[in-house]
């Protein structure tokens, strides 16, 4: 049993969070539901025995586990870290392997490879885990947190950045786990994510959680219906470009690929792609997690090494030529699981946001009067004026996710490149992000690369997709489709 009542948490040195009252009993699932910076994530820790009750009840007598994108953030983190020093020998600078990780802290094999085929990931097992993409990461740390077959399981946004066919295992997962006894606390932030069979459903507000209710009387709550049915920002206005500059005078297409081939060892992950992206056209590249999508993103930005082995054709200048990083990227706008795990340095919302004039990952020049003002300008615009100054690292994921967005787009560029930007976002966020997106496509010269397994988290801009199909004799086939 996990019981709380009338409790208070410390969150940082001037906030508290507060728990009216919450019960949960093995074999039950509670779904918490909570906006970007509300305190998700500190109730996600409170859960799992992290963090002590200030006053009032608590009282815990279950095994738990967690997965949380922090987490995955923080493995990431380290084995960089472990493989990337010039203390370690040539063994230890080995990457540890996605069955290692499994196992970390319970070993079993047999166990281990009864999980991988679970989440679909047996053929990854002798993978490093830092050359995973992020949804195949996330089914990693589902197997590893339940090696310890644990009476608590507690999935911090477990859904985001999982293709369609993954959710609906993970879900169908879920269940069983439940019928075995096993109880549930799922945080999410859409609503699409409440499983059906989660019988009691809470919302967590400016760190204030109240209590859980059953399903019918939670959508049936004034608050629900409120947030169900948020007015939309139909006024929005962007703030404009640094420079109010005509149309590029890039001739088409202004991205082309030729034969595109990139293999690791044995396996295969692009296969005589050829395409190409032209002005005013805008991309949904969609497919399963692992057939390349973010592949193709990197040898487009220049962070994949093999980007030079293959034709590959940027803003008028074949890639090898001579051209700088500096000189494609100035032109790009970028947000990707990746870049948030590498958006690791310490620094303000407002020195992230002018970071993206310079497209680097802190802030290594000084801004002019121009740049700052549009950079507060966008942090209003999110709602984050008064935050200009916190610690970037010291926000909550959504809060960054929504800086790193704004970020790509603070420079109009040419080509700005989406990949799962909503991880991590409420509803009212993605909303307003969507939205972001569509007015800048419609009032700059930029055009769009967006990756999202969510049919619903696609723009209303997109004129063309880029498909990746299973194909049965392996890997995959490309299909363009124009919407």
């Amino acid at each position: 049993m996990l019981a709380i009542n009338a409790a208070t948490f410390p969150v940082g040195t001037d906030k508290k969070l507060t728990i009216s009252s919450f019960h949960l009993n093995a074999g039950e699932c509670c779904t918490i539901i909570g906006n970007n910076g509300s305190g998700k994530t500190i109730m996600a820790r409170i859960l799992n025995q992290e963090l002590p009750a200030e006053s009032g009840e608590l009282i815990h007598h279950l095994r738990s586990e967690m997965v949380s994108f922090e987490k995955q953030i923080k493995l990431y983190d380290d084995e960089w870290q472990r493989t990337n020093t010039d203390m370690l020998g040539a063994e230890e600078e080995i990457a540890t392997s996605v069955e290692n990780l499994i196992q970390q802290t319970h070993h079993n094999t047999t166990h281990c490879h009864e999980l991988a085929a679970l989440f679909g990931i047996s053929h990854l097992l002798a993978q490093p885990f830092t050359a995973l993409s992020s949804g195949e990461g996330r089914k990693v740390l589902l197997a590893q947190a339940l090696m310890s077959e644990p009476e608590l399981l507690i999935l911090d946004e477990p859904f985001d950045g999982l293709d369609v066919q993954a959710r609906a295992q993970l879900m169908a997962t879920l269940e069983q786990l439940l019928q075995k006894g096993m109880a549930l606390a799922l945080i999410v932030n859409r609503f699409d994510e409440i499983p059906p069979f989660a019988e009691q459903l809470g919302w967590i507000l400016d760190c204030q959680f109240n209590h859980l209710q059953p399903r019918d009387a939670f959508f049936a709550d004034p608050l629900t219906q409120q947030l169900l049915h948020c007015a939309s920002a139909t006024e929005l206005t962007l703030p404009p470009a640094l420079h109010q500059t005509e149309k590029t005078t890039f001739a088409d297409p202004l991205i082309e690929l030729q034969q595109i081939k990139v293999s690791y060892d044995e396996r295969s992950i692009l296969h005589d792609l050829s395409w190409q992206l032209n002005h005013g056209e805008h991309w949904h590249i969609a497919g399963p997690n692992g057939c390349g999508k973010t592949t193709l993103l990197h040898l487009i930005t220049g962070d994949h090494p093999q980007c030079y082995n293959n034709n590959i054709t940027l803003f008028g200048r074949r890639r090898g030529s001579g051209e700088s990083i500096w000189e494609i990227k100035q032109h790009m706008g970028i947000v990707s699981p990746a870049l948030h795990m590498a958006y690791r340095v310490a620094g303000t919302p407002l020195t992230v946001m002018l970071s993206g004039f310079y497209d680097s990952i802190g802030l290594y020049q000084q801004p002019g009067d121009q740049e700052i003002k549009l950079a507060r300008q966008w942090l209003k615009l999110l709602g984050m004026e008064k935050q200009e100054q916190a610690s970037f690292l010291q926000l909550s994921y959504g809060q960054q996710r929504l800086l790193l967005i704004a970020r790509a787009m603070v420079k109009h560029p040419t080509l700005l490149i989406l990949d799962e930007p909503l991880q991590g976002l409420d509803s009212l966020n993605r909303h307003l992000v969507l939205q972001y997106i569509d007015r800048l496509v419609a009032h700059s010269h930029s055009q769009l690369l967006y990756v999202s397994h969510h049919a619903e988290d696609v723009p209303t801009c997109m004129t063309h997709r880029l498909q990746f199909i299973p194909a049965p004799a392996g890997g995959y086939r490309y299909e363009v489709t124009r919407l």
